[in-house]
C-alpha cells in the first residue's frame, strides 16, 4: 500500500480521533504527507524514536499504542502470568501522554506495571526494572534530540535495553498488529481499580539514590572535603534536577549552584534549542554565572539524564567543554588508579567500551593490567556485556563508557546514568583539586603519557527517502570499492560489522568478528588512524567517527583537520554513486 492509501486508512479509521484526523486533513503540501506515511516508524533495538505528530511515521498515540500492544501479546507469551513492566518517562511533549497510553495498553492486556508518579531520568528506569523485578521496562524519551522528537525505549528483564534478537521478536509480534482496533486499552481509574496499575516514587528513589552513593571510591576525601568544591550545575530543562541535586547533597557538596533558567523540566527546551551537552551552547548560561561563582566543575545533564557534559578551564584560564573521549579517559584512569591505591581492584577487572570510543582507554586499562572490551555502538552492547559477565561470573566489570558522554559504573544500573557519572566527576574533580590540579591538569598529564589522541564526529543529516538511499549508496560503496590508501597513508584493516569479517590488508587474512552483524565499517591505517561510518539507529543521519594521534595537542588537532576533510571527500563522493 502506497503513502496515500495508509493516509486514507487513518482519516477513515473508526479508531483514530477527531483531532488527529484534522491535523492530517490540514497538511497541503504532498512531500510532508510522503514522509508521515511511506513506512511505519521502525522499532529497533532503540525502540521507537521520531517527529511528534499524526502519522504511521510519527510518534502519536497510536504509534505507542501498536508497539504497546504487540510487547504485551511477546510479554504474555514469554512469561505468562508473571509478565509485568515498569515505565518512566522525562520533560518532553507528549512525554506523560505516552507514558500512560503504553501503561493503559498493557494494563488492558493483563499486564502489571509500575508507573513513576512523575518524570524520572532513563537509567533509574533501568535500575527500577532489576529493583522491582519486572520483566520489562519502557522509558519514554527521545534523549537529547530537539523538541519535535519523541521516543519510546524498551528495557528487559535484566535491566539492558533490549538487543537484536529480543528486539527482533517483539517486532514480530508489533508486526501482526495490522490495525489500531487490535489495541486494546483500559483507563486509568479501572487499571488502579483492577490492582494491575501501581504507582512508584520515594521507595524506588531512595534505593536508587544510596546505591548510587555507595559507588564512592574515596570516602574519606569525600566526607572531609566535599564541602570545599564548588559546582555549577544545569539540568537543561530536563529530568536530572532533583535526583542529581539529591545525591550530590547528601554525599556532603553543599556549594552546587544550579542555572536558574534552565532548571526547570520544560519540553520546549526554550534556552537551548538542542538540549544535547556535547554542545558549547547549552552552557552558556552556566559559563555567565561561572564569572561569579569561580566553580571548580561544570556540568549539564541531558533531558533524560543518561548523558553528562563537562566543562573545565583550560591553561590559559578560558573554559572548555570536553569531549565525551575526554571525559571517559579521566574517569578511566581516576576509577582505576583510586581502585588500585586504595587496594579494591578485583581480579580480572574490565573496562568496556564501544568500537567508536578512543583507545586511548585501551591504553590506560594495559597501563594497569585491566582487560578492555570493546562492543558495538550503543549502551546497550555493554549493558548486554555486563549481563554476560554476571552469568558466567568471568570478569569483574569496572566502568563503560562511549564516546557520545555516556558513562556507567556499577551493575546495579545497565544503561548510561549521568546520575552516576556526576557524582563521580564530582569525586574526580575533588581528588585533583586535593592534589592542586585542574581536570585540564589531569588531562594532559595523560596526554603526555599515553600520546595525544585526538577524535571527531561528523553527522550527515539526510532527511526522508532520498536521504535514506544516499546512506544505502555511501555504505555500498566503501564496503565494495574503496581505495587502499588515505592521503598516501596504507589501510591496514578494514572491519565489516554487517558481514562479521575483518580483514588485515597487509597479511592478506581474514578473521570472523564475534560481534553482534550490524551495518557499520571501521577501516585503520598503518599511522594508527581510523574512521567508521554508521548509519545513526536513532536519527536521519549518517555518523563518522574519526581519530588519530599527534605528538602534541596542536599537531593532533592539525591532522585531524586534515582528515576529515579527506574523508569528507570520499564520504560526500560515495552518497551520490
Amino acid at each position: 500500500m502506497d503513502y496515500k492509501g495508509k493516509y486514507e486508512l487513518w482519516i477513515n479509521s473508526m479508531v483514530v480521533d477527531e483531532q488527529t484526523k484534522e491535523e492530517l486533513r490540514a497538511i497541503k503540501d504532498d512531500k510532508e504527507l510522503e514522509d508521515r506515511f511511506y513506512k511505519e516508524l521502525e522499532f529497533g533495538t532503540g525502540g521507537l524514536r521520531g517527529i511528534i505528530g499524526a502519522g504511521s511515521n510519527r510518534m502519536n498515540i497510536y504509534t505507542v499504542g501498536k508497539a504497546t500492544q504487540g510487547l504485551a501479546e511477546y510479554l504474555l507469551n514469554t512469561y505468562k502470568e508473571e509478565a509485568s513492566a515498569s515505565i518512566a518517562y522525562d520533560s518532553r511533549i507528549m512525554s506523560k501522554e505516552f507514558a500512560e497510553t503504553a501503561a493503559l495498553v498493557l494494563c488492558a492486556n493483563g499486564v502489571k506495571v509500575n508507573l513513576f508518579e512523575s518524570l524520572r531520568p532513563t537509567p533509574m528506569l533501568s535500575y527500577t526494572v532489576r529493583h522491582l523485578k519486572s520483566k520489562a521496562g519502557i522509558v519514554v524519551t527521545a534523549s537529547h534530540n530537539p523538541k519535535q522528537y519523541n521516543g519510546y525505549k524498551v528495557y528487559g528483564d535484566d535491566g539492558g535495553q533490549v538487543t537484536d534478537k529480543a528486539a527482533g521478536e517483539i517486532l514480530s509480534y508489533i508486526t501482526n498488529v495490522d490495525d489500531f482496533s487490535k489495541v486494546k486499552r483500559m483507563s486509568l481509574e479501572e487499571a488502579e481499580n483492577s490492582g494491575l496499575l501501581n504507582i512508584i516514587g520515594e521507595e524506588v528513589d531512595k534505593s536508587y539514590v544510596d546505591r548510587v552513593k555507595g559507588l564512592t571510591i574515596r570516602e574519606d576525601l569525600v566526607k572531609k572535603q566535599a564541602k570545599d568544591l564548588k559546582i555549577i550545575y544545569t539540568p537543561i530543562h530536563g529530568s536530572g534536577n532533583v535526583p542529581v541535586r539529591r545525591v550530590l547533597d547528601e554525599l556532603g557538596y553543599e556549594n552546587v549552584f544550579v542555572v536558574k533558567e534552565q532548571e526547570q523540566p520544560d519540553g520546549t527546551f526554550p534556552t537551548a534549542p538542542y538540549p544535547n551537552p556535547e554542545e558549547t551552547k547549552v552552557f552558556e548560561l552556566a559559563l555567565e554565572m561561572a564569572k561569579e561563582v569561580q566553580p571548580d566543575i561544570i556540568f549539564g545533564t541531558d533531558p533524560d539524564c543518561d548523558r553528562i557534559g563537562i566543562v573545565v578551564k583550560d591553561s590559559q584560564g578560558n573554559y572548555k567543554v570536553l569531549t565525551g573521549n575526554q571525559t571517559g579517559v579521566l574517569l578511566t584512569n581516576y576509577i582505576l588508579s583510586s581502585l588500585k591505591e586504595t587496594n579494591k581492584m578485583p581480579k580480572n577487572g574490565t573496562v568496556i567500551k564501544t568500537i567508536v570510543t578512543t583507545e586511548m582507554a585501551a591504553a590506560i586499562a594495559k597501563a594497569y593490567n585491566v582487560e578492555l572490551v570493546d562492543v558495538l555502538t550503543g549502551f546497550k552492547y555493554i549493558g548486554e556485556k555486563i549481563k554476560e559477565f554476571e552469568d558466567t561470573n568471568s570478569n569483574s566489570y569496572l566502568f563503560g563508557f562511549e564516546e557520545s558522554y555516556g558513562y556507567l559504573a556499577g551493575d546495579f544500573v545497565r544503561d548510561k546514568d549521568a546520575v552516576i557519572a556526576a557524582a563521580l566527576i564530582t569525586e574526580m574533580t575533588l581528588y585533583y583539586k586535593s592534589k592542586g590540579m585542574s581536570l585540564y591538569d589531569a588531562l594532559i598529564e595523560l596526554y603526555n603519557e599515553y600520546g595525544f589522541y585526538k577524535e571527531s564526529l561528523i553527522s550527515i543529516e539526510l532527511q526522508g527517502k532520498e536521504g535514506q538511499e544516499k546512506i544505502a549508496n555511501a555504505l555500498e560503496y566503501l564496503r565494495h570499492s574503496m581505495k587502499s590508501t588515505i592521503n598516501e597513508v596504507k589501510i591496514v584493516k578494514k572491519m565489516d560489522y554487517k558481514l562479521s569479517i575483518e580483514k588485515d590488508l597487509i597479511n592478506i587474512e581474514e578473521k570472523v568478528i564475534k560481534l553482534p552483524k550490524s551495518n557499520v565499517l571501521k577501516f585503520v591505517l598503518e599511522d594508527g588512524s581510523w574512521f567508521v561510518v554508521r548509519p545513526s539507529g536513532t536519527e536521519p543521519k549518517m555518523k563518522i567517527y574519526l581519530s588519530c594521534i599527534g605528538n602534541s595537542l596542536a599537531n593532533a588537532e592539525a591532522k585531524m583537520e586534515e582528515f576529515k576533510r579527506i574523508i569528507m571527500d570520499i564520504v560526500d563522493s560515495a552518497c551520490n554513486c
